[in-house]
């Protein structure tokens, strides 16, 4: 019998590592085995599979406690028998927790399968399928502008061996000893009694005594699904998109999850993100400040020129309405926001201190001196 697989080791983390050590450690190893980067790699593809496959389990609170515990189904005694194939896990692994927490059928243990006496088992209930995310990197232009972009997506599909049963071919999935069928366990006593999904078949009412040797039993197998996604105008760095009905396939007839992408955005070298406004510093010098001027800045689809009053203070705003990015949802536009910076030079050649110094007599005295005029009159 095989090892049980160490997910922390997979994604290089310690037992204790907290969630975002574990987003962190999964961003950095999918990117480096993404089969994108890795064009034709097979183990490139396995590895990353590997690292989808842990990443599922211990990103999720309920998954990574029942692994913890030795519980998972990959843990030694538990359905696969502690070994380890990274095709299997994924979609198998969530269906084979939701049994042991009492949920409804898998995707492996459904069916309406003879037989092997007792009641009739019930027919296994449609289940929508889980919903998929993946990150996008986007430049700036594109995520203002919007993009097409192709995408490899850890998913599962349906095991073309058993299609699906979960049973080795020429078997099928036989009543459940336990509930008969049913699906459902009583306990209680006297006249009251509860109702619980039963906890050999997980609600299916029906077990599978010869497991599928490709998928292992759990009727789907762990791939990569290729496909090309639209990302809206006007998305920013962690906005998420849904792809409607691109996540896994739905069990016994549901409907298909749904994809969502995170878009991960480049920082520009000029525009700014902040909330629904773009914001651009423009340098002035202390001349343009001091007397006003006409100054051309950048918008996102040119240029344009601004009035600069005389007097500007450092840090002062001006705005441009309806010149920023699309709002998504095709709600307009936001702003731009102009931060006028004034520039002073680090050093003075003798001329420029002479001209500081003939402007500073023609100035009103020291402006500190108001700091200190008011708290003598607060005293007074």
């Amino acid at each position: 019998m095989a090892a049980p697989p160490d997910l922390y080791k997979i994604l290089g983390v310690g037992k204790n590592a907290s969630d975002e050590e574990i987003k962190k450690a999964y961003r950095k190893l999918a990117r480096r085995y993404h089969p994108d980067t890795n064009p034709g790699d097979t183990q490139a593809e396995e590895r990353f599979k590997e690292v989808s496959a842990a990443h599922d389990v211990l990103s999720d609170a309920d998954k990574r406690r029942a692994y913890d515990r030795g519980t998972g189904p990959f843990a030694p005694g538990g359905p696969n028998g502690g070994g380890f194939d990274p095709n299997q896990f994924g979609g198998s692994f969530s269906d084979i927790l939701s049994n042991l927490f009492g949920g409804g059928a898998g995707a492996g243990r459904g069916g309406n399968g003879p037989t092997g006496g007792g009641a009739s088992p019930r027919r296994p209930r449609a289940q929508r399928g889980r919903d998929l995310e993946t990150e996008v990197s986007l430049s700036f232009e594109e995520a203002i502008d919007g993009a097409q972009t192709s995408l490899a997506v850890p998913t599962s599909t349906r095991c073309e061996t058993c299609h699906g049963s979960g049973a080795r071919p020429g078997t099928a999935p036989v009543v459940c000893p336990l509930c008969h069928g049913r699906g459902v366990e009583q306990q209680g006593q006297g006249v009251f009694s509860i109702s619980k999904p039963c906890s050999r078949c997980g609600g299916s009412g029906t077990i599978i005594e010869d497991p599928c040797p490709t998928c292992g039993g759990s009727g789907a197998r762990r791939t990569i699904k290729r496909l090309k996604v639209n990302i809206p105008a006007g998305v920013r760095d962690g906005s998420r998109v849904r792809i409607a009905g691109k996540g896994e396939p739905g069990l016994n007839g549901g409907e298909a999850g749904d994809l969502f992408v995170v878009t991960r955005v480049a920082d520009s070298p000029i525009f700014r993100h902040l909330g629904d406004r773009v914001e651009v510093e423009v340098p002035l010098t202390v001349a343009e400040a001091l007397r006003g001027a006409t100054v051309e800045v950048p918008t996102l689809n040119g240029s344009k020129k601004l009035r600069v009053p005389p007097g500007t203070r450092h840090g002062t705003l001006q705005r441009l309405r309806g010149e920023g990015a699309p709002r998504l949802g095709g709600r307009g536009r936001g702003d731009i926001h102009y931060r006028f910076v004034i520039e002073l030079p680090r050093e003075l050649t003798r001329e420029q201190e002479r001209a500081v110094d003939e402007l500073a007599k023609t100035l009103d005295g020291n402006p500190r001196d108001r700091l200190f005029r008011g708290r003598t009159e607060a005293r007074a």
